[in-house]
C-alpha cells in the first residue's frame, strides 16, 4: 500500500493543483482531453473567481511544505517547483488587483474561451453531441457571472477600456447573428447528430440568447459608463500584467530601448531585401504593397487551408533526423480556418494529452479569398512548425518526465512565444528564406514584434518617443500614435493593424513576451555554445530545450545556458 503519510514533493502537488483546477474550470480540463469535461463551462462569477485564488493559496501553502521533503530539493522537483511558485503569485496579484472584474477584450475575456472551447470539444460520436448539448446550456449561466464580474468591476469603478469595448460589442453582435447572418452557436450545433436535432437547436438558441443579452447589457451599460476613459493602464498595472505575461520583473525602460535598436537593425534588413523585390521603393512597405497585387497568392479559403498545411508538413519532413528527433504523435499538426467573429491574428491550439485532438493552427480569414504567401510562411513557422507546435506538442509528449502542470497549464506566454519568433528565425538561419518575398515578409514579422514592444510600452506608460525616431521625435505616445506608427510599419491591412492595437490596449504587457522571449532563447542558446565549443550538437539543445516545460524569463536564460 502506498505511503499517504509521506509530504508530497513539488511536482506531486503541481499536479494536484491541475486536478483540482479542472474541476473548477471545465474549459482548462477540455484543452487537456478530459472529455468528463465536455458538458460543463467554469463559473465566471466573482465568487469563481474567488474559488480559483483560494485553491492557488492552499496550493502554494502545500508547495512550501514539499519544498522542504527529502528529494524536494533534486533539480527536476526545484524546476516544477519554482515555476509553479512563480505563476502562482503571478496569478495572484492580478487577481488581488481586482483584474477579473475588468476583463474585456477583443480576444482574451472568459466570453472568447467560452466560445473557443467548443471548436476542441470532442465531438465525434452522439455521446459527444449530447455533451456539446448539455455546454450549449451552460452558456446563459457562464455569461451571467461574467456579465456580474464586469458589473461590480464598474461598481467599483474598475472598467475595461471604451476602445477594447466597443470591438467586443461588434463581436458579440456578429455572434449573435444580429445582422442577419448564421449565429454562431446555431451554426455550430447545425453540425450535430438528427438524433440530437431539436435538442441542439433548443440549447444552442438559449445560447445565442445568451449572447444577445450580454451583447446588449454591454451596448445599454456598459459601453456608455466607460466612455471617455483611458485606454491605457499606467506604469503599475503594466508591471503587473507584463510579470503574469513574461514570468520576470522587466526593466521596462530598457525593454523599451531595445525595441527601438531591434527597430533600426531590422529596418536596414529590410531595406536591402525591399530592393531586390522592388527596386527603387521609396520604403519596405511600399515593396510589401506591390506584393499584395503582384507577388505569390493563394486564392480561396479552402486551397489556403491546404496550402499551410503543406507548409507545415513540408517544414517536418526536412527538419525531423536533421534539426530535431520529433516523435510520431508530435509529427502530426492540422491547418484549420478560425470561426468567424475571430480576432484577426492567426494562433494555435495544442493537442489534449493523449494525442487524439491534434495541434491545430487556425487562420482568421477577415472575409478574404486572396492570400499573399509572403505574409503565411514565416507567420506558419512561428504557429506551427518547428514554432507553437513543435514545443507545445512535445511537452505533451514528455509530460510525465516533467508533471502535468509544467506541460499544459504552467506556460508562460513570452516562453512560448520567444520560442515561436526564434523559430522563424532558425528557418531563416537554416536557409529556408532565401526567396525575396518570402524574406521581405519575414522581416516585415519581425518588424511587428519589435513594434509591439516599442508601442506596446510606450503608449501604456506614456513614454518620450525618443528623438532618433523617424515618427514624431520627443512627443508622447498614446494609442492614436501607437496605430499610426503600426500602420506605417507593417505589411498588414489596416482591419488587422487595428484589431491588434485593441488587442495590445486590452492585453497589456503579453505583445512584448515575443521579441524579449526571443531574446531570452537566443542569449541562452548563445551561452550553450560557448560552454560547449566545438562540441556543441544543435540538434541535442533544441531537444533538451523543448523537453524542459515551461519557464518564466527570469529562469529560462538560466536553464537553456546549462544544456
Amino acid at each position: 500500500m502506498p505511503d499517504t503519510t509521506r509530504t508530497p514533493l513539488p511536482r506531486q502537488v503541481a499536479d494536484a493543483y491541475v486536478d483540482d483546477l479542472i474541476a473548477l474550470d471545465p474549459i482548462t480540463g477540455t484543452f487537456l482531453g478530459v472529455r468528463e469535461c465536455s458538458n460543463a463551462l467554469p463559473d465566471l462569477s466573482p465568487a469563481g473567481a474567488q474559488a480559483l485564488a483560494d485553491l492557488a493559496r492552499a496550493t502554494l501553502d502545500r508547495l512550501t511544505e514539499a519544498e522542504r521533503a527529502p528529494g524536494g530539493d533534486s533539480d527536476v522537483e526545484r524546476r516544477c517547483a519554482r515555476l509553479l511558485r512563480e505563476r502562482l503569485t503571478a496569478e495572484l496579484a492580478v487577481h488581488d488587483a481586482d483584474e477579473h472584474l475588468r476583463a474585456v477584450s477583443n480576444l482574451h475575456s472568459p466570453a472568447h474561451s467560452v466560445r473557443q472551447v467548443f471548436t476542441v470539444t470532442p465531438a465525434d460520436s452522439e455521446e459527444d453531441w449530447a455533451a456539446v448539448a448539455e455546454r450549449l446550456r451552460a452558456v446563459p449561466t457562464a455569461f451571467e457571472g461574467y456579465r456580474a464580474s464586469l458589473a461590480l468591476g464598474l461598481e467599483r469603478k474598475l472598467h475595461g477600456g471604451p476602445r477594447a469595448t466597443e470591438t467586443f460589442i461588434g463581436q458579440l453582435a456578429e455572434w449573435s447573428g444580429e445582422d442577419g447572418g448564421t449565429a454562431w452557436f446555431e451554426q455550430f450545433a447545425a453540425s450535430g447528430p438528427a438524433s440530437l436535432r431539436a435538442e441542439l437547436d433548443s440549447a444552442a438558441a438559449a445560447a445565442t440568447a445568451a449572447v444577445a443579452a450580454l451583447r446588449d447589457w454591454m451596448r445599454e451599460e456598459y459601453a456608455p459608463a466607460v466612455a471617455g476613459a483611458t485606454d491605457t493602464v499606467g506604469r503599475e498595472r503594466y508591471a503587473r500584467w507584463s510579470r503574469y505575461f513574461n514570468g520576470t520583473d522587466l526593466d521596462l525602460d530598457e525593454a523599451y530601448a531595445y525595441g527601438w535598436s531591434e527597430y533600426h537593425r531590422i529596418l536596414g534588413e529590410m531595406r536591402a531585401e525591399a530592393e531586390k523585390v522592388l527596386p527603387g521603393a521609396s520604403s519596405p512597405w511600399e515593396a510589401l504593397k506591390h506584393l499584395d497585387e503582384h507577388g505569390e497568392h493563394i486564392e480561396g479559403v479552402d486551397e489556403v487551408q491546404r496550402w499551410l498545411q503543406s507548409v507545415m508538413d513540408e517544414a517536418i519532413d526536412a527538419l525531423d533526423g536533421t534539426h530535431f528527433e520529433l516523435a510520431a504523435p508530435v509529427r502530426k499538426v492540422e491547418s484549420r480556418i478560425a470561426p468567424p467573429g475571430s480576432a484577426a491574428a492567426p494562433y494555435y491550439t495544442p493537442p489534449s494529452e493523449d494525442f487524439s485532438r491534434p495541434g491545430c493552427t487556425w487562420l482568421p480569414t477577415m472575409g478574404e479569398t486572396r492570400f499573399p504567401v509572403y505574409d503565411l510562411v514565416s507567420t506558419w513557422y512561428h504557429e506551427g512548425v518547428p514554432g507553437h507546435h513543435l514545443q507545445l506538442a512535445q511537452w505533451v509528449h514528455v509530460r510525465e518526465d516533467l508533471s502535468r502542470y509544467q506541460a499544459s497549464v504552467g506556460m508562460v506566454s513570452a516562453n512560448a512565444e520567444g520560442w515561436a519568433l526564434y523559430a522563424e528565425r532558425l528557418m531563416d538561419e537554416l536557409g529556408f528564406l532565401t526567396d525575396a518575398e518570402r524574406r521581405l515578409g519575414y522581416l516585415d514579422a519581425q518588424m511587428m514584434r519589435a513594434a509591439r514592444v516599442i508601442v506596446d510600452i510606450g503608449m501604456h506608460l506614456e513614454l518620450e518617443i525618443p528623438e532618433h525616431s523617424p515618427f514624431h521625435p520627443g512627443e508622447r505616445w498614446t494609442p492614436e500614435l501607437a496605430q499610426e506608427f503600426f500602420g506605417m510599419h507593417s505589411g498588414r491591412p489596416a482591419d488587422f493593424v487595428e484589431s491588434e492595437l485593441t488587442r495590445y490596449l486590452s492585453m497589456p504587457g503579453q505583445a512584448i513576451g515575443y521579441k524579449l522571449g526571443e531574446r531570452a532563447w537566443l542569449l541562452g542558446r548563445e551561452n550553450a555554445r560557448k560552454a560547449h565549443g566545438d562540441a556543441f550538437d544543435a540538434k541535442a539543445w533544441h531537444m533538451a530545450a523543448l523537453s524542459q516545460g515551461s519557464l518564466g524569463l527570469d529562469d529560462l536564460v538560466d536553464e537553456l545556458s546549462k544544456l
